[in-house]
């Protein structure tokens, strides 16, 4: 596909999640021109082509011509047959989605995992932007991971990279309760960790259905049932990071996604680590993303 875009002071990063689609123009220092975020609709598969689509001819407009796109999405398009595959967007899955969103926008685009955007901006400019070897995880609609090696992504032979939230919660206990994740294993750390795991293994545990919103800001206020709650995901979130820092060893932990918002999740996790990483001692930083929810469409800009 021939490429309209080669002369274009502007580039153009899309972020797909499972609950928005935001648009971001960057400018070649990377300062912000132009941000838009409309909700996902997040089952209909042409419906997510075409408001993709809307987002970028607006672009267009604004700034006089085709703009270089690079999209962020859940899941990774699969170097076997080129469909997208592991998408927590289930209605994306064995979809021809790079094929089909460059002939909705007449020119090619770079597309990569949510996670890898999100930790190549940290890990380029960022709160990572001085470390060698950065392991960003996303915690939001679901959980991704993401890593950086001297500034370039490391996607694997299967680029699948980091894909962290789809290995089994380390060290399970009791309490631990056995939970079909939508990939069709159980225990997945995505089942744990994600905004919707939270809230789901709440309702199990006490009857009464409240978001992850809702349960951090019930432990907030002392109530027992929350609190428990809330220790146990932060000994989950440590012990799943631990199985990490066991094996890659990273420079720094970044995190991003809704849940990374919860002002306590820091310093909870750090005090656990220790219980469970191979070492004598640990200093290992987990850190909140310099550029919040900005930083995944970053990243989808800078590819």
């Amino acid at each position: 596909m021939e490429s309209k875009t080669a002369k274009q002071p502007y580039r153009l990063g899309i972020d797909l999640g499972g609950s928005k689609i935001e648009v971001v123009v960057l400018d070649q220092l990377f300062n912000v021109q132009h941000r838009h975020r409309v909700k996902t609709p997040s089952k209909d598969y042409k419906a997510i082509l075409s408001t993709i689509t809307d987002l970028t001819v607006e672009a267009d407009e604004m700034f006089g011509g085709q703009l270089p796109v690079g999209i962020g999405t859940p899941g990774a398009i699969s170097p076997r047959n080129g469909l997208l595959r592991n998408s927590n967007t289930v209605c994306m899955n064995g979809k021809p989605f790079k094929n089909d969103i460059e002939a909705c926008l007449n020119r090619s685009v770079s597309i990569q995992n949510d996670a890898n955007c999100f930790v190549l901006s940290e890990a380029r400019n960022g709160v990572a932007k001085k470390a060698t070897v950065v392991f960003g995880v996303i915690i939001g609609t679901g959980t991704g991971g993401g890593l950086v090696v001297n500034g370039q992504l490391l996607e694997g032979k299967h680029r699948i990279a980091g894909e962290w939230g789809h290995n089994p919660m380390p060290w399970q206990r009791d309490s631990d309760r056995k939970e079909l994740c939508y990939c069709g294993r159980y225990n997945c750390i995505e089942t744990f960790l994600s905004g919707p795991g939270l809230s789901s293994r709440y309702l199990k545990q006490t009857g009464e259905h409240l978001t992850s919103e809702q349960i951090v800001k019930a432990a907030g206020n002392g109530d027992p049932r929350a609190v428990q709650m809330m220790d146990r995901y932060y000994d989950q979130f440590a012990r799943a990071l631990a199985h990490v820092i066991n094996i890659l060893d990273p420079d720094i932990i970044v995190l991003g996604g809704g849940m990374s918002r919860i002002e306590t999740i820091y310093d909870e996790i750090q005090q656990r680590l220790s219980n469970y990483v191979f070492s004598d001692y640990i200093t290992t930083p987990v850190a909140a993303a310099e550029h919040g929810d900005a930083s995944g469409v970053f990243g989808a800009a800078m590819l």
